[in-house]
């Protein structure tokens, strides 16, 4: 790794007020990030049989908060505080207004502990509130009115951010009017854009069906639409939790390694992909899904195998850069360049690692995108195993790996143990290998998801002939391996946080090999891709949703609204699906 030059600022000396905003972003992520283990080793323990101090009942508590807390709070938490750092480091001027995203910060805390309160108050049995209703919260299931609150609050929280830094983007460019976006300026913006598309579907389906629904203010919900919105929103999701990842690979990964970026361009077409094709997909986490034509199904199918692109162009460009830094470092033959990679350094092992997953993740994927394969492990623990793949070891491993090289830098003080850092991201890998592979190999033979009681005792079912206690247990080993990569880690960010402050921290980003003048301007026309992404929604999900509200009403069969304002609403999308074709009934 290159030396650090004790005459360069950190990032911390440059923009001190930042740094503390960061700083308090990762800290909330951490935070979840423990919780959200607590409840993983529970679940873990309890599903194989292992342990159970608790009922049944509560394991779907202990689901639902180990959703919540992971796969919202502690990747977007982080999301927020690693893109704070990119738009103020790449711009190199500090935030507009810290008043105004210090704002955004607490709201996105309040409604995470609005939500967390909710979830974990049924658990108590003191007070009556539930929200059980796992990380997929769309109807039939029903929350306590502070669960769907606190989602909203925290999203408009994460509203404010994107604009914020939208704000100190618009601020540099008057003072910069010729100048090209800088390219981690550029990944969070379109990041952003592909974000404010997508929760704009859920937004509606809190605000208008299931926060009214829970109040009582509507009697029922078309769950079919609601699910609909909730995957609208889910699959972009996904993306909006492996851009930062990309980021990271892109632009920090190859420094560790000694060398650069080796194409810009590429890397700026990969996120307007990312932007323009993420969230047309979703219908193809609903093929089973009676109330959608199976034409539409076979359309998001389609698309998404077009996402396959923007991955394979990441795999090449990230590969060739490591590359060339290992090859500055003496590296030489076809493989022998591996050998001289800082295989040490727990920022740089961490990444590669969580590259390699997410590439075994890719092929899993593939198969949950297909129709006809998709129906074999639809619902399986097959599925929870691919996303342990991407979001559990692509993202978070990703995120603890940077973390021993951003944290430096916006706090002056050195990692407490790089050997403790690099023996616990390879100790997540295997955990994650370990359990990841039963649980795909559990839901070939059609082992449950969502479910506590999976073993099927006192059916003559497959599973009882052999392999499934040898899966079982392979999940308890690696689910407490996790476990215990999660404490070390967390571990080491708290003895580092009482290390002194130190000179010498500071970390440059050198320049692509291909940089940015080298890229199309039509590259940097944000309004172009954001219009053309919103017309590509459009096509995909106007008339799906049309054909769900005309069969099954607005609010589902024969239901009514108050306040007035919702009937007349669907008086007039009945009236407008009226003309439907025949073919989507």
């Amino acid at each position: 790794m290159s030396s650090a030059i004790e005459s360069e600022p950190t990032f911390v000396d440059e923009f001190p007020a930042e740094s503390r905003l960061i700083r308090a972003a990762f800290l909330g992520s951490f935070l979840a990030l423990g919780l959200g283990a607590v409840f993983g080793i529970i679940q873990t323990l309890h599903r194989t049989g292992i342990a159970r101090p608790f009922s049944s009942v509560d394991y779907y508590t202990f689901l639902t908060a180990h959703g919540v807390f992971l796969v919202i709070s502690f990747t977007i938490f982080f999301l927020v505080g690693l893109f704070t750092w990119a738009v103020v480091r790449s711009l190199d001027r500090p935030l507009v207004n810290i008043r105004i995203s210090w704002t955004w910060y607490a709201l996105m805390s309040a409604g995470i502990t609005m939500t967390g309160v909710s979830i974990l108050a049924g658990f108590t049995n003191r007070i009556d509130m539930s929200a059980d209703v796992l990380f997929t919260f769309y109807a039939p299931l029903q929350a306590h009115p502070l669960f769907y609150t606190g989602l909203a609050v925290f999203i408009v929280g994460t509203w404010i951010a994107g604009a914020d830094w939208f704000r100190t983007w618009l601020a540099w460019r008057e003072e910069n009017p010729d100048e090209r976006i800088p390219l981690q300026t550029f990944m969070v913006l379109t990041t952003m854009a592909m974000w404010y598309i997508a929760t704009s579907a859920i937004a509606v389906s809190v605000l208008v069906f299931l926060l009214p629904w829970s109040l009582g203010w509507i009697e029922q919900v078309n769950p079919t639409l609601t699910r609909t919105l909730f995957w609208f929103f889910g699959h972009p999701v996904v993306y909006f939790w492996l851009m930062p990842a990309y980021l990271l690979w892109y632009t920090v990964l190859p420094k560790i390694a000694g060398g650069r970026l080796f194409s810009d361009p590429l890397a700026r077409v990969v996120f307007v992909l990312f932007l323009l094709l993420s969230t047309p997909v979703g219908i193809h986490h609903q093929y089973l899904d009676p109330g959608i034509a199976e034409g539409f199904k076979f359309i998001s199918m389609t698309n998404t195998m077009f996402l396959l692109l923007p991955s394979l162009l990441t795999a090449f460009t990230v590969v060739a850069s490591v590359e060339y830094g290992a090859r500055k470092r003496g590296g030489t033959g076809i493989f022998g360049w591996l050998r001289e990679l800082p295989w040490r350094d727990p920022a740089f092992t961490g990444m590669m690692l969580a590259g390699l997953m997410f590439a075994a993740g890719g092929f899993s994927g593939m198969i949950n995108a297909g129709m006809n394969i998709n129906y074999m492990i639809h619902n399986t623990i097959w599925v929870p195993g691919h996303f342990h793949l991407t979001v559990g070891t692509a993202v978070a491993l990703t995120f603890m790996a940077a973390t021993y090289w951003i944290w430096p830098q916006i706090s002056n003080k050195p990692i407490y143990s790089k050997p403790i850092g690099l023996f616990q991201v390879v100790l997540w890998f295997i955990g994650m290998a370990l359990m990841s592979n039963a649980m795909h190999a559990q839901g070939l033979l059609g082992v449950p998801r969502r479910t506590a009681e999976p073993e099927y005792a006192g059916f003559d079912y497959p599973l009882a002939l052999g392999g499934f206690e040898e899966l079982n247990l392979q999940i308890a080993i690696g689910g407490t391996l996790l476990f215990v990569s999660t404490v070390l880690f967390l571990g080491n960010v708290v003895l580092t946080m009482g290390n002194p402050k130190v000179s010498g921290l500071a970390e440059s980003l050198p320049p692509a090999l291909s940089g940015p003048e080298d890229a199309p301007m039509v590259l940097d026309n944000l309004r172009l891709w954001f219009a053309i992404a919103v017309v590509l929604v459009v096509l995909a999900y106007a008339l799906p949703i049309v054909g769900i509200v005309s069969r099954g009403g607005l609010l589902g069969p024969g239901g009514s609204a108050f306040p007035v304002w919702i009937d007349v609403a669907g008086t007039w999308i009945a009236n407008a699906t009226a003309v439907v074709p025949e073919v989507l009934r």
